[in-house]
């Protein structure tokens, strides 16, 4: 793929506070996944080719079709993460070992996509009494904190403290304060396969903080870190090598001949020279 090429985004919502809470509905009349997709078509324009999905779509609106030509997934999910199929959680991770970029919000931290990509149980401390929230960025040069304020000032905002149950981030972008005094790291970054992966905490439901321009921008940065560098390939399946051939990865087919490993033609062993 070329980077000329727009990013085909996916927003998921599991969208279940927007239709039971009249204060969340009031803040995001058309759902946070919509409110969080208007944005980076806003901030990205033609770069992107955004749409979304909910958690009662049919599989979640999480198809292989879907996935396939997703190159950027968004997931937001709080109170109905064991209704998400286990099936549909191991196509999304095997997409995104493939090459697919993911970027959990909030309290998609206790998501089961997450939970399978990092391992662990992605616990942490919590209350929500409406602290403010202060987001440090700690990796200026990093391309997810250009043009973000420093700090990114939330007046209100669900606290999430340490200890965060997580592997050791691949990098650190942000570390959150709170003025109850507690401190988060709430964006960090890891590669899974072929796949990017950040997570990035602010965002609960009952307050505004997707309307806040910095953390839109946070969002958009990210889409763009997390697109694919080349085009999807299985992560799974292990190529082999031939004799003295360093630089051809070969597969073998159904019949027991050798195919090229990216583009599954068929090839002959090079002839050794005289």
């Amino acid at each position: 793929m070329t980077n000329t090429e727009p990013i085909r985004v996916v927003v998921w919502g599991e969208n279940r506070h927007e239709q039971i809470n009249e204060v969340v509905r009031g803040i995001y009349p058309d759902g946070m996944h919509n409110t969080i997709a208007d944005a980076l078509k806003d901030i990205l324009g033609g770069d992107v080719a955004v749409s979304t999905r909910v958690l009662d779509e049919p599989e979640h609106g999480m198809t292989e079709e879907t996935l396939a030509v997703t190159d950027v997934l968004l997931w937001w999910g709080h109170t109905a993460h064991d209704e998400v199929a286990d099936d549909v959680v191991e196509r999304i991770h095997r997409h995104v070992l493939e090459g697919m970029g993911i970027i959990v919000l909030h309290s998609g931290h206790h998501s089961k996509i997450f939970r399978r990509l990092m391992g662990t149980t992605c616990s942490l401390r919590w209350r929500n009494d409406g602290d403010s929230e202060l987001v440090w960025t700690v990796s200026p040069r990093h391309p997810i904190t250009e043009g973000i304020a420093q700090p990114i000032v939330i007046p209100g905002q669900e606290m999430y403290g340490e200890f965060f149950d997580i592997p050791e981030p691949d990098e650190l972008i942000f570390i959150s304060s709170f003025s109850g005094g507690e401190v988060f790291r709430s964006g960090v970054t890891y590669r899974r396969g072929y796949g990017r992966v950040f997570y990035f905490s602010p965002g609960d439901e009952i307050f505004p903080v997707y309307h806040h321009p910095d953390v839109q921008r946070v969002l958009a940065n990210g889409v763009r870190w997390a697109r694919p560098e080349r085009a999807r390939e299985p992560y799974v399946i292990t190529p082999m090598y031939l004799t003295g051939e360093f630089d051809r990865p070969v597969l073998t087919d159904a019949n027991g001949g050798l195919i090229d490993y990216y583009t599954r033609e068929p090839v002959e062993p090079r002839q050794p020279s005289a």
